[in-house]
């Protein structure tokens, strides 16, 4: 008996011995960056300073008072609350669809998921040219359709400006949510639908009280990818607009980038960046606690 518990605590030691390098090599990627971010925010290190010593909370008050920080938080909140849902309902309807056995399925599914594996700078670098009010050809297909030519600024009138960068984000990312909603649709068991049918259901009451309930972990997976993926919104602005018109379409990455990288202005950048971290970390929390219910 002794022999063999002896056994089994040195093949756990083992097992244990071989993971940990791994563990570490994680929590070093992960909290390094973290904690010298930290230490940076209570430094004071900008393009004509590199003061080291520890400074408190200037930078994180001096935060709170930014007109901008704000701004450039609620143009990210208004990309996350139009572009997600659309995301969604597009995805799922996709799913849906091609749920299905069709001919030329799998054919269109690869064609459908090549937005995904574009580079989201080259994305937008090309939506910028569709967009082009001289030889775009966005602006050309509108003239043939209205008959007369259109002086449309996509990336420049403050009206149009929202519209053109949602429509290159949920072109490129509306595949992603398709993809992870068709693996949890292909998971439910047809029986239970047909039965349903079979007992009178429709389509959609069949959906909604067999489907729905079974997908709903895969639903706030995916929901929660993409909602981080749209909280840090930066190439397809960037590529699109930088920013602009002024700062009208500046979301938290393009700000916070402007003042590391183009104001040195390093502290603050990474007070601004930690805010975020725990924002998002305390987002994460709530809506993994949120899946867990779920389940």
């Amino acid at each position: 008996m002794t022999n063999t518990s002896g056994q089994a605590f040195v093949g756990r030691g083992f097992k244990y011995g071989m993971v940990w390098p791994a563990v570490l090599i994680i929590l070093l990627i992960g909290l390094f960056p973290l904690i010298y971010t930290a230490i940076i925010s209570f430094q004071n290190i900008d393009m004509f300073d590199e003061d080291t010593s520890f400074h408190g909370l200037v930078h994180y008050q001096a935060l709170m008072d930014d007109q901008r920080f704000w701004q450039a938080l609620r143009n990210t909140l208004i990309f996350l609350v139009i572009a997600l849902p659309i995301e969604f309902a597009l995805g799922l309807l996709l799913a849906l669809l091609l749920l299905e056995r069709l001919p030329g399925k799998q054919i269109f599914i690869a064609l459908l998921i090549l937005p995904v594996v574009v580079s989201p700078i080259i994305a937008g670098a090309t939506w910028r040219l569709l967009f082009d009010h001289r030889y775009g050809p966005v602006n050309q297909i509108i003239g043939w359709v209205t008959g007369e030519a259109p002086t449309l600024l996509w990336t420049v009138n403050p009206n149009l400006v929202y519209p053109a960068i949602l429509l290159a984000e949920i072109w490129q990312w509306t595949p992603f949510m398709f993809l992870l909603l068709l693996a949890g649709l292909s998971t439910v068991d047809r029986s239970l639908t047909e039965a349903a049918e079979l007992d009178g259901a429709n389509f959609w009451q069949a959906f909604w009280y067999i489907t729905l309930p079974v997908i709903k972990p895969v639903i706030a997976v995916a929901l929660l990818i993409r909602g981080l993926d749209l909280f840090r919104l930066f190439e397809v602005v960037w590529a699109l607009t930088r920013g602009g018109p002024g700062t009208m379409t500046e979301t938290i990455s393009i700000y916070t980038y402007v003042r590391a990288f183009q104001q040195f202005d390093t502290s603050y950048a990474a007070a601004m960046a930690f805010v975020v971290i725990i924002l998002l970390s305390l987002v994460v929390m709530a809506a993994l606690k949120r899946v867990e219910l779920v389940r």
